[in-house]
């Protein structure tokens, strides 16, 4: 007969093996995980420091010599056609020619 001793000491959890690269795996999983996630810490904030200390408010006049008056008009020297009269549910686009 068994005593309470054996039966508490005896192996009931199968081979103990296979699981060997259970806890390896698992620790490159979190340092993985914890690089990402530095380097994307690193990445916002150096996108947070770029951006201006104010921004103008809504509504107000802002001044064309800004660093927004770089940009080109694409209508500059071109015929303006509103293509919403061509498109009656907005979602085609038709060419005249």
């Amino acid at each position: 007969m068994l005593t309470a001793a054996q039966v508490l000491a005896e192996n009931n959890f199968g081979d103990t093996r296979t699981g060997g690269l259970a806890g390896p795996m698992g620790l490159l999983l979190i340092l993985l995980l914890a690089t990402a996630t530095i380097l994307l810490i690193r990445n916002m904030n150096a996108r947070l420091r770029r951006l201006p200390d104010r921004f103008p408010q809504p509504g107000r006049a802002v001044d064309p010599t800004s660093a927004d008056a770089s940009v080109v008009d694409p209508t500059d020297g071109t015929d303006a056609h509103d293509s919403s009269a061509h498109a009656p549910n907005g979602h085609q686009q038709q060419r005249n020619g």
